[in-house]
């Protein structure tokens, strides 16, 4: 499946985030860093859920909006 993250630029550093799964993040030196690192933590996440039973949320629609700014 495929996931959405919000990946955010910080002063020194980058990090992510999923919606459909709160609370796993990850953070890292670089953009390309930070998409692996939640890469793996997604992976590891599932998992868990999966051995406990749980059933794996299916991925959020993602909309896309034009602002003028």
């Amino acid at each position: 499946m495929r996931y959405t993250i919000i990946l955010e630029r910080g002063e020194k550093n980058f990090s992510a985030y999923a919606a459909d799964f709160p609370g796993c993040v990850a953070a890292g030196e670089t953009e390309s860093e930070t998409i692996g690192l939640m890469k793996e933590a997604l992976r590891i996440h599932i998992q868990d859920m999966r051995e406990r039973g749980e059933p794996i949320p299916p991925p959020s629609e993602v909309f896309e909006v034009e602002v003028a700014a």
